[in-house]
């Protein structure tokens, strides 16, 4: 009996196990016949080979977080959602005098860098680097570099538009999400599409307000949405694509990139000088530098679950939950700030946090038909 190995063209390992003719078998089986013999094994092992190619193909097609546990997905976004609005009203309610938003960001991805290494260093088998090509460094480099501009955008287009129509444009996120992946060749069910009206129309209602903007500033507000879009699935396909890096190891390659871009814009900006000022006059206090360290830590746990929660739930998921946070702020503002809102508003937090739970239904429903198909 030989073996013979051969490579197919998806790039398995193929073993062919061939009987060796007897002498006497040797002068009835001509070498043509026992080459066409030869390949119709070779093309049945192909064919065997071939399916969970097709089958993986056709998930990355559908979505890697259908793959997901739903107990998981929704673990990872209830940890996601806590964080992320406990970081908002922590920065509320604690650092309202530090008006130093690049200052801030540079702590922030400071503390990712720090955090990843520690993690690195103590627990090596959490987190080991790839060895990566110069061409997958520089996709990481250009991330870091659209980490920072997407923060720019948003802050600068914020000074030349109101608030309320900051925020309006930004519920819209999930639309910019939506066309960029259909770009991408990836499309939605006709109920995901219809579950995103309610929850952007509430965003609108429940921060309904003095609408001002110009020409320049509203074109740089949906310029900003476009960005986060193209962050957030970027960061999905860093996670989930071809490559498939972890999560700690794509925020260690990324937030010292992101920190030293970040303090960049604040000499730039003349934040640096401010806060020299804000120093000399007495506002860095023992207890403003403690709520600092808090900030940071709390918007380390942040990225982590941030970056996580994408892989697991998916980008356009992710920018649900941060258009039902925008109507839970203003919610909890009522609550613990005693911010008054009218009838409008709160009809429209009702009409978002609806939306939510329908599209949570019909990402459920999603999952148990992928799960039942396959």
């Amino acid at each position: 009996m030989t073996t013979h190995n051969i490579k197919g063209e998806d790039g398995y390992n193929i073993s062919e196990e061939a009987v060796s003719p007897s002498p006497s078998e040797q002068f009835n089986i001509t070498d043509q016949e026992q080459d066409e013999q030869r390949l119709g094994l070779l093309s049945e092992d192909v064919e065997k080979q071939s399916i969970p190619a097709e089958v993986k193909a056709e998930s990355v097609k559908e979505g890697a977080e259908y793959l997901v546990s739903t107990r998981k997905k929704l673990s990872f976004l209830a940890i996601y959602f806590a964080l992320n609005l406990g970081l908002t009203l922590y920065n509320k309610a604690v650092l309202g005098p530090f008006k130093f938003p690049w200052l801030l960001t540079a702590l922030h991805t400071a503390f990712a860098s720090l955090g990843c290494l520690g993690i690195m260093i103590l627990m090596p088998h959490h987190l080991r680097l790839t060895r990566l090509s110069r061409r997958e460094n520089y996709i990481l480099i250009a991330f870091s570099f659209l980490f920072t501009i997407n923060i720019a955008i948003s802050n600068v287009s914020l000074a030349m538009v109101s608030v309320p129509f900051h925020q309006i444009a930004r519920s819209t996120t999930p639309v910019a999400t939506v066309l960029l992946y259909k770009w991408l060749g990836r499309s939605y069910s006709t109920a995901t599409y219809l579950a995103l009206v309610p929850i952007i129309l509430g965003v609108g209602l429940s921060t309904f307000g003095d609408y001002y903007a110009t020409l320049l500033g509203a074109s740089l507000t949906f310029f900003g949405v476009f960005l986060a879009a193209v962050k957030t699935v970027a960061t999905n396909r860093l996670l989930t694509g071809s490559l498939k890096l972890p999560a700690l190891e794509v925020l260690l390659r990324m937030a010292p990139l992101a920190a030293v871009q970040s303090l960049f814009w604040a000499y730039a900006t003349g934040e640096v000088g401010r806060f020299v000022e804000f120093t000399n006059e007495g506002g860095l206090t023992a207890g403003m530098i403690i709520a600092l360290l808090g900030n940071g830590f709390l918007a380390f746990l942040l990225n982590i679950t941030s970056f996580q929660t994408n892989k697991m739930a998916g980008a356009l998921t992710l920018t649900v939950c941060g258009n039902v946070k925008q109507c839970l702020t203003v919610l909890l503002g009522v609550l613990l700030f005693n911010v008054h809102v009218g009838l409008l508003n709160g009809v429209g937090m009702m009409v978002a946090l609806g939306g939510a739970a329908w599209y949570s239904k019909v990402e459920i429903d999603a999952k148990r038909a992928t799960s039942a198909g396959r």
